[in-house]
């Protein structure tokens, strides 16, 4: 079975005392873009099957020779048009996942880092059809995936446990809806 590495962020910002956190619209395989040239590309699906519009993190594919750290910030650079990305040290955490392309099963590595910026203004790639700056508890809700809401909740506990959230609005641990 094919094997496939690939790194992404959860990348936050504060504003008036209060963590926001940023999700990315992806749309269905039918509409899919990529790049400027505007060429639709079909959408790995997951194992679940769905091909319906979802809510999920920045993440991509490793170039050759690059490290997992530099690929969540480029591919957050790409996906976001955020410049000023800084890697929150200490948090890493790895998923896995099946999803199907080309009609074989492919096993799936996804090692998530902590992205904070101080940039609100989004412009996002042609793979993308919107994104939110959220707290918590509403990205938590947003999320359509159990891994990546498990990847944000392990984020947030660690920015709590930091004490990055302490006396803010974030920083009461919200239950984990899956």
């Amino acid at each position: 079975m094919p094997i496939e590495t690939s790194a992404g962020a959860v990348v936050f910002r504060e504003e008036g005392g209060k963590i926001f956190y940023l999700l990315l619209h992806y749309p269905t395989q039918a509409k899919r873009r990529v790049g400027d040239e505007g060429k639709l590309r079909r959408r790995q699906t997951s194992s679940t099957g769905s091909k319906k519009d979802y809510w999920d993190l920045p993440k991509g594919h490793i170039e050759k020779g690059e490290k997992l750290e530099d690929t969540a910030k480029r591919e957050t650079r790409e996906e976001t048009g955020l410049k000023n990305l800084e890697i929150v040290e200490g948090f890493k955490e790895t998923i896995k996942y099946f999803f199907k392309f080309e009609g074989k099963n492919i096993l799936k590595f996804v090692t998530f880092f902590l992205i904070k910026t101080d940039e609100k203004e989004i412009k996002i790639s042609g793979e993308h059809i919107g994104f939110e700056w959220l707290p918590f508890a509403e990205a938590l809700e947003q999320l359509t995936f159990k891994n990546a809401k498990e990847i944000l909740q392990k984020a947030n506990d660690y920015l709590s446990k930091k004490g990055i959230l302490d006396g803010k609005e974030n920083s009461q641990r919200e239950s984990l809806k899956l």
